[in-house]
């Protein structure tokens, strides 16, 4: 019998029968526990092709040109030749958890590796190795990271779309006949082209995603017999890839997964790297963006960050505006030293200051930018990415620095260690705001792939050298949230808007493969900078409370009563973050009729938060059904909990105040089965609910 790979956890596997010749053949995808069976050899004919053997085409990276008519995930040649790849005479090696496929093309002098990886966490990951073997140069098309099998012929896809300050926006769809495409040629993960998806059909249900943060593609062929084959990897530029004799490419990692949670818990266990090993709680951080934009005075600093640390707030970040003469993003990006107009004494009085008072300092970066009004674009024009006779487009102000040059690299470095080696700054907020066009290098080639690895080796190099440094990945907003940043950094800006409206669902999209106490969600101010709504203090402070909380406002400017009330909410926080953030405890609802439903359990502990974003159209909202995972408990419970005080229905029985009182003991499986017959919300606001075992196991109402 042919070679069988199994790669299995728990209940989600992949399996696959190695060929003498031709890519490994999917025996089955999402399912665990198959072992090698005689069904597993036999031929399968087809009148499709025309061929005296049907070609396999449930198989991984399939290559085009001997029997396999559909999507090629490999392509490439030399100057038009050896434009067909035909692998074969497959070995595996299995250590553990990890099996390596490799496979040879004699005639095109390819190898191709295959690496394959079961997690802890349930997910499934795969990359690729293509190798050129001959003489002469190979120019690679394609090569996609992974592929994945969606075993039926109706299915649902889900993707996200959006733009700046809209991100994650879900969207689904049924799959129709022919091939689905999705590619970003952006330069960076983007804010409406994800590399996630999510599809579902008959008994099976899977997440994919890849790990990088350039260009992406990711195409979902049909198969001739229904079937569908989820192809996703890097994107190349016409002739950015090029292999010399013994040159290799390696593609981003692909993973799959059934479901959030095994997600979340990879990026726990796995992805993340925390300073010292492990994650401390996630500190209420006060970012001073839109509280002073690029109006820097020592003196108003000073005065916030002793108003911050009065509310409780555990870290301070100083944003963008310290740094050469920026007092507006026209200029200075590229010049890294300390504005001495402003820091006449340099940054080291206000770190202090801020330290003083128990909090962390962080500061803003945007390395891999310039801006042409600059001191270092003056001296080097050359180190922007350009294409020769093309005009330099500018976005935002500004290019884009060549960080593939070492002298390039070297300098932003240089400039960043200096200031974190001379401070007690324990966080870097990682800017970068706008797409990659004219992306060309100093040979005149496009380099989005090298540039992305570079900036990937730009952040390995800064937390070598400052291993307790925690980093944000930011890119106007959410333009850069991926596995391959989450590989280097520990907190993500989920949104430039903060605007609780909006965003419940982008928190809500993001939630499906990014755990979060990776979320950055701050209280900004009302009227929102971005659109312009007022929400009270309690709405905003709730749809934040869940990830990793923060604020985006001057305290200098909130009212005694806003003081008081924020207070309140950071202390909540604070005593519900150890559950908020739990492995496997967080849990989301689909919105319905605009009640978003959110939150996290833990054995004797529920944390419920109900939002309703637009007025509802149904009389009362259905009763709001607890998750099933609570079944295990039992036993009588009670509301313990209320935030705010007085919450905004729109109208409210004796019953139900009674229960938001904490008067009814109610068995825990009627609030799984039937639901808590809760009041309905007005439009833009929220409560949070803490729900214990009931004291005694009665009820005192």
């Amino acid at each position: 019998m042919s070679q069988i790979v199994n790669l299995e956890f728990e209940t989600f596997g992949l399996t696959l029968r190695l060929p003498e010749l031709g890519m490994p053949e999917i025996v089955s995808f999402g399912q665990a526990g198959l072992t090698a069976d005689p069904l597993f050899e036999i031929e399968r004919s087809s009148r499709i092709n025309g061929m005296d053997e049907a070609v396999s085409s449930a198989v991984l990276l399939p290559t085009g040109g001997m029997g396999f008519f559909g999507w090629p995930a490999i392509a490439g040649h030399r100057q038009g030749r050896d434009f067909i790849a035909q692998f074969g005479d497959w070995t595996a090696v299995t250590s553990g958890e990890t099996s390596t496929l490799s496979g040879t093309d004699p005639v095109a002098k390819l190898s191709l590796t295959i690496h394959l990886k079961v997690h802890s966490s349930g997910l499934i990951s795969m990359s690729t190795r293509l190798t050129n073997d001959g003489d002469a140069d190979y120019q690679l098309d394609r090569c996609m990271a992974g592929t994945f099998l969606i075993d039926a012929a109706d299915v649902a896809l889900t993707t996200f779309t959006g733009m700046w300050g809209r991100e994650f926006q879900t969207r689904t769809e049924m799959l129709a006949n022919g091939i689905w495409s999705q590619e970003s040629r952006r330069g960076r993960t983007s804010h409406d082209r994800l590399p996630m998806l999510f599809v579902e059909g008959a008994d099976q249900r899977f997440g994919v995603t890849l790990g990088w943060s350039g260009g992406h593609q990711i195409v979902i062929d049909r198969l001739d017999d229904g079937r569908r084959l989820i192809h996703i990897g890097e994107l190349f530029e016409p002739g950015e890839v090029i292999l010399k004799r013994g040159e290799s490419y390696e593609s981003p990692v692909a993973y799959a997964g059934a479901d959030s949670a095994d997600f979340h818990a990879f990026v726990r266990q796995e992805l993340t790297s925390w300073p010292k090993g492990k994650m401390s709680p996630r500190p209420v951080t006060l970012n001073t963006w839109e509280g002073n934009y690029f109006d820097h005075q020592m003196d108003s600093l000073k005065a916030q960050a002793s108003a911050a640390a009065e509310l409780g707030i555990e870290r301070f970040v100083l944003d963008d505006g310290w740094f050469g003469k920026r007092d507006d993003d026209t200029t200075s990006l590229g010049d890294w030293d300390i504005d001495v107009r402003k820091y006449p004494d340099g940054l080291k009085p206000l770190v202090d200051h801020v330290t003083g008072l128990g909090m962390q300092f962080g500061i803003w970066f945007e390395p891999e930018m310039i801006n042409p009004e600059s001191d270092l674009f003056r001296a080097h024009p050359d180190w922007a990415l350009q294409v020769e006779g093309r005009p330099l487009l500018l976005s935002r102000n500004q290019l884009v620095l060549d960080l593939t040059r070492p002298e390039v690299s070297d300098h932003i470095f240089g400039k960043i260690d200096a200031v974190l080696a001379n401070h007690a700054i324990s966080y870097i907020k990682w800017d970068m705001n706008r797409d990659l066009t004219h992306a060309g290098g100093r040979d005149g080639k496009a380099t989005i792939a090298r540039q992305t690895r570079a900036v990937y080796a730009l952040m390995d190099r800064v937390r070598a050298k400052h291993p307790d440094v925690e980093i944000e990945s930011c890119a106007s907003g959410g333009g850069r949230i991926d596995y391959g940043a989450l590989a280097r950094t520990h907190r993500v800006w989920t949104s430039d808007c903060t605007d609780a409206l909006e965003r419940l669902e982008i928190q809500r999209g993001a939630s499906l493969f990014v755990p979060p106490e990776i979320l950055g969600s701050h209280i900004s101010a009302s009227p929102n900078h971005q659109t312009g709504r007022r929400h009270s203090l309690s709405f905003r402070a709730l749809v934040a409370m869940a990830y990793h909380m923060g604020v985006e406002l001057n305290p200098l400017e909130l009212s005694d009563d806003e003081r008081r009330e924020l207070k309140i909410y950071i202390e909540a926080y604070k005593r519900f973050r150890h559950l908020l953030h739990a492995p496997n405890a967080s849990f989301q609802f689909d919105p319905v009729d605009g009640r978003y439903v959110w939150g996290a359990t833990k054995e004797d502990h529920v944390l419920l938060f109900v939002a309703q974003g637009p007025q509802m159209v149904a009389e009362q909202p259905m009763p709001l059904k607890l998750p099933e995972t609570l079944l295990q408990q039992g036993g009588k419970w009670q509301v313990k909990t209320v935030l705010p005080a007085e919450p905004d229905f729109i109208r409210i029985s004796d019953g139900q105040k009674k229960l938001l009182a904490g008067e009814v003991a109610f068995d825990l499986v009627s609030a799984v089965h039937a639901g808590l017959p809760l009041p309905m919300l007005r439009p833009e606001s929220a409560l949070l609910l803490e729900i214990v075992p009931m004291e005694g196991g009665e009820s005192h109402g």
